[in-house]
């Protein structure tokens, strides 16, 4: 999320331009430096360990934080960070490679299918006397002797197989410190097979193929194909499955083993030197121990040191032996794993950038989660209700639309409706001589049909009520659909159906509480019109006498048409001044009574109804989806990983 900071203020002097991607931070490290005391001088070798020490902690990072490269919605930083694979087939020679790489016996061995999981394996150089090996499942536990760690990569397989011959694609992850590696990551995959063994399904030759496609496929993958010497090279698993993916041979390593174990009078001369089959990289003999050493227990120095005199000492070999040999291989494969990192690490940057972004995003969209206790919960519930009547009020206010709708019922649905109004029928001959005659009772008026006059006027007026009541229920119909609007716009109430189903139950009924209101105080204003005329008005009003002042008709004559048209007339013109009148004083009521109210207190009973609610009533209000609150846990776990490993790019990017 992005957080406000104070602004700096500005120097006149010339600043250099920061690099803004981490290609240019990695420039940085390569220029010459200003004059000025000089950092500690960083050897080649100990930077290429800070390259793979570096891939090592962001996939332990990954490890630990559910980022197992496997698909889903989520980004994920490990299929973006190089390592190498191992594939062969059965007794290919596989893991005695491995264990030569490492230099310890730690890995399972036995007939058929051993390997039935994935195994990470991640080698620490470390200074110093003393090796340990750490399970990323035993967390804190330190295992010095590496029989109990072969015992363990047993124990986990069977945990998640079961004791059966089953495979599983969850990986073991398995992290080495001694100061007799290189810092390398190797990923040991379970060997291929062409035929099923008892116990198996018919379909495990397939599942292993699939297995070892899904993690070899990926660009960033480093193939280390494992062919044994004394089988046809044409015929050899590893080659064909890596070719499939890789068919230049561009990323893929060739380990011939059991050389020693060739027929007499043949060799792998033409395989080392690539005439056999050509890859980019050159092919690298190995000679494992054989199985009587391995029963008999034998040094892995001691092993090396005989590997290294079998080359240099036999003929068809001895012009090869500088590259051959698994000390040479663990070399050569952390060198090339790290130019394969430098190259990748701006790609890496600009894919933390990237998702960092989309999650941030993301969980800006899901929202905050929930607190734990009451005061915490109502806390919650007070700020997404007072986002939702901030977004109300700006519906109100004409920040958002909506609003206008308000004055379209005051300046055009109101006036009209009293324009429709047809006060001709009130004031037609025969209505206004009953009304005056019915006024005058016994005895007719004697100068003016005073009674007669504000019956006339009454019975008009009464007929305003009904715009008027029609202006107070538009208004509220706008302002229920504001609430609605609102209600959608509160990205925060789309968390809890049960709140936000309590919001607009709420702001519905104040809003009819504010109706009744206001459409009682606008009767009330027609009812004033009523209650009492305008004396004004009449007294202004021509008086029927001539110039003598003598009446021009006797009493006894004033029910003449003439006479009747002249009291219409008159009533007429007090019923439109009335009316232009109350077209801006109902107006002003409903404003008061109904868009004031709203705006000042739409939730306050239901502000106070919350205050009296136990936890448990306010739990059920923020009953979030729990898919919701798993995708929140998921991405802010996703989230950690990619801060972390920012840090740990930035650590290595400026280190001195």
């Amino acid at each position: 999320m992005p957080v406000g900071g104070g602004q700096c203020a500005r120097s006149n002097k010339p600043r250099r331009a920061r690099p803004r991607i981490l290609a240019g931070r990695w420039r940085l490290l390569n220029r010459r430096p200003r004059p000025g005391p000089r950092p500690p001088r960083v050897s080649g070798a100990a930077a290429m360990e800070n390259l793979i020490s570096l891939v090592n902690r962001l996939q332990r990072a990954c490890t630990a934080l559910g980022d197992h490269g496997e698909e889903s919605a989520l980004p994920t930083l490990w299929d973006s960070l190089p390592a190498i694979a191992v594939v062969g087939g059965q007794s290919s020679g596989k893991s005695s490679v491995l264990e030569s790489v490492v230099g310890k016996d730690f890995l399972p061995r036995g007939s058929g299918i051993v390997t039935r999981r994935p195994l990470v394996l991640q080698l620490n150089r470390i200074d110093g006397p003393g090796e340990y090996a750490e399970f990323m499942h035993l967390k804190k536990k330190r295992f010095t002797d590496f029989a109990l760690v072969r015992k363990e990569i047993a124990d986990e397989t069977d945990r998640a197989t079961g004791r059966t011959k089953q495979i599983s694609t969850v990986p073991i992850y398995l992290s080495i410190y001694s100061p007799n590696v290189v810092n390398l990551t190797l990923i040991d995959l379970p060997g291929l097979t062409k035929v099923a063994v008892e116990g198996q399904p018919d379909s495990i030759v397939h599942d292993i193929e699939n297995m070892v496609s899904s993690f070899i496929e990926k660009p960033n993958c480093i193939i280390l194909a494992i062919s044994p010497a004394n089988q046809d090279l044409a015929t050899s698993d590893a080659i064909k499955i890596s070719r499939e993916v890789d068919p230049k041979g561009e990323r893929t390593f060739g380990v011939l083993t059991k050389i020693d174990l060739m027929d007499k009078g043949t060799d792998a001369v033409d395989i080392l030197e690539g005439r056999s089959y050509r890859l980019q990289y050159p092919w690298i003999g190995v000679v494992n121990r054989s199985q009587q050493d391995i029963n008999k227990n034998v040094d892995m120095i001691a092993a090396r040191i005989r590997e290294r005199e079998y080359f240099a000492s036999t003929p068809e070999y001895k012009h090869l032996a500088h590259r051959m040999g698994s000390e040479h291989l663990a070399k050569m494969l952390s060198k090339h794993l790290e130019s394969v990192i430098k190259s990748r690490i701006p790609g890496i940057q600009s894919l933390i950038t990237k998702a960092t972004a989309e999650l941030e995003t993301e969980l800006c969209h899901l929202g905050k989660p929930i607190a734990a206790d009451s005061g915490g919960k109502l806390y919650t519930i007070m700020e997404i209700c007072r986002m939702f009547d901030s977004i109300y009020k700006e519906h109100l206010d004409g920040a958002r639309s909506g609003g206008e709708k308000i004055y379209y019922v005051f300046d055009n649905q109101f006036p009209v409706a009293l324009k429709r109004l047809q006060f001709e029928k009130h004031l037609a001959m025969e209505n206004v001589k009953k009304l005056i005659t019915q006024a005058d009772g016994y005895q007719p008026h004697l100068i003016a049909p005073e009674q007669g006059y504000r019956r006339l006027i009454e019975s008009c007026l009464v007929s305003i009520k009904g715009p008027a009541e029609a202006a107070v229920d538009a208004v509220h119909g706008i302002l229920k659909e504001l609430v609605h609007r609102a209600i959608k716009e509160t990205h925060e109430l789309k968390q809890f159906p049960t709140l936000r189903v309590e919001v607009s139950s709420a702001a519905f009924k104040a809003l009819d509480r504010m109706r009744d209101e206001s459409k009682k105080n606008t009767l009330i204003l027609v009812d004033m019109e009523c209650s009492y005329l305008t004396v004004d008005f009449f007294r202004k009003l021509p008086q029927d006498v001539e110039k003598g002042g003598s009446p021009t008709q006797s009493i006894f004559d004033r029910y003449n048409e003439s006479y009747l048209r002249r009291i219409g007339t008159n009533v007429q013109a007090y019923v439109n001044m009335v009316c232009s009148s109350l077209r801006n004083s109902i107006p002003k009521s409903i404003v008061h009574c109904q868009v004031r109210e709203a705006k000042r207190s739409l939730l306050d009973h239901f502000f106070t109804e919350l205050g009296a609610r136990e936890t448990k009533q306010l739990s059920k209000l923020l009953d979030e989806d729990p898919e919701v609150m798993e995708r929140r846990a998921k991405l802010v776990q996703r989230l950690e990983l990619y801060r972390s490993a920012q840090a740990e790019i930035d650590a290595v990017a400026w280190a001195k």
